[in-house]
């Protein structure tokens, strides 16, 4: 447990750019560098957290904690991961009448060329295990096109659901490599929990206004699909149209959660502490994860469970390959699109694919990024 949490508290502190480069940076120190799983078993990580409402990113640490070090590895994990991003966010909260707007800061620009890179890496190591054929390149190349001309929870959802049609009608199913795992009787208790929250806190929430805060982030963590910036209107629904918090200083804390290591949702510790303190930012923290937490601790032994069967581990195959083509989506669009605007944005992010490949540490790579988009701004300026 102690390992899984250290492990995920330097990623926490190291791992910018998104949900998307997490994945790559997770593959990177867990598939590559620990061997904790095969680049097929991460691929079916990364595909059943696509099927869940919440953040990805935090969900896969959460997965790759629990196979770990069971039920304390995954908070573990979590904690490890959440942890200096939602620590930053509420320490910004404080001094946010002092601090300036970084959103165009140099440095974060290099961030973002870093994570370019880490994607790219990602999208080249697991297509070359994942879509070793024509049949499963092809799915990767529909699930590309999908996710490009209906972007959102809604093109990635499609595209999850051909793969596993069309795996499971034209792909043979792989050698069985473990015994099949049976269902803990718990993980219908898990589901049964999320479900019930889901309905009763909207009840309790007129009784107390830490329950009403609670009802909102759950509700808000609970019904997001695709991503940490999708619940941004979700968010911005439930604290600041009841007079919460004012839409301006929502929108700044925002705009600095873009700045931060780890998962956007810890945007949720600024939005708590402005609005109560340190104790609303752990409970409003708390509320947003708890689906996730909820819906990994049940759904992922029934993930595990039918996993084994053949149809399935053929639909698993079409599942992997559209992960791949999800991926080079993510790697074009926000990723590439939203990183490389001139040459020498290009030449960095080439120059950090490199140094990757040469196995140089990725937080090393991301410093190095930040310092080289400061150098080349300061050089234009």
């Amino acid at each position: 447990m102690l390992e899984t949490f250290l492990i995920f508290l330097r990623l926490g502190l190291t791992s910018f750019g998104g949900p998307v480069a997490h994945i790559g940076y997770f593959r990177s120190e867990f598939v590559e560098r620990r061997g904790w799983a095969r680049d097929d078993e991460y691929a079916a990580i990364v595909g059943f957290c696509q099927f869940l409402p919440g953040p990805a990113s935090s969900q896969v640490a959460m997965v790759l904690g629990q196979r770990r070090a069971g039920y304390a590895g995954l908070v573990a994990a979590w904690i490890g991961f959440t942890l200096p991003s939602a620590l930053l966010m509420a320490l910004f909260a404080l001094v946010l009448s002092r601090l300036g707007d970084v959103t165009n800061a140099p440095w974060l620009h290099g961030f973002k060329l870093a994570a370019a890179a880490v994607v790219a890496q990602a999208l080249w190591n697991m297509g070359r295990s994942l879509t070793p054929d024509l049949p499963r390149l092809a799915l990767a190349a529909a699930a590309l096109a999908m996710a490009l001309l209906l972007p959102g929870a809604a093109g990635q959802m499609a595209a999850i659901a051909m793969g596993a049609l069309l795996g499971w009608l034209l792909l043979t199913p792989p050698v069985l490599a473990a015994a099949p795992a049976g269902v803990p009787r718990h993980a219908g208790l898990w589901l049964a929990l999320f479900v019930l929250l889901l309905l009763a806190l909207p009840l309790l929430a007129p009784l107390h206004h830490a329950l009403a805060l609670f009802a909102a982030f759950y509700r808000s963590g609970a019904l997001v699909f695709g991503g940490g910036h999708v619940v941004l209107p979700l968010l911005q629904q439930a604290v600041v149209a009841p007079g919460w918090i004012g839409n301006g200083v929502f929108l700044a804390g925002y705009g600095a959660a873009q700045a931060m290591p780890g998962p956007l949702f810890s945007f949720a510790a600024f939005l708590g502490m402005a609005m109560a303190g340190w104790g609303g930012a752990l409970l409003c923290l708390a509320a947003i994860y708890l689906p996730s937490l909820l819906l990994v601790c049940g759904g992922w032994p029934l993930w595990q469970a039918v996993s084994h069967r053949p149809g399935w581990r053929a639909a698993l195959g079409g599942i992997n390959a559209v992960v791949v083509g999800l991926l080079a989506a993510a790697l074009w669009s926000p990723v590439l699109t939203g990183a490389i605007f001139a040459p020498g944005d290009a030449a960095i992010a080439l120059g950090a694919l490199l140094l990757l490949f040469l196995r140089a540490p990725s937080w090393a790579v991301v410093g190095l990024c930040a310092a080289a988009a400061s150098g080349l701004a300061a050089l234009l300026h």
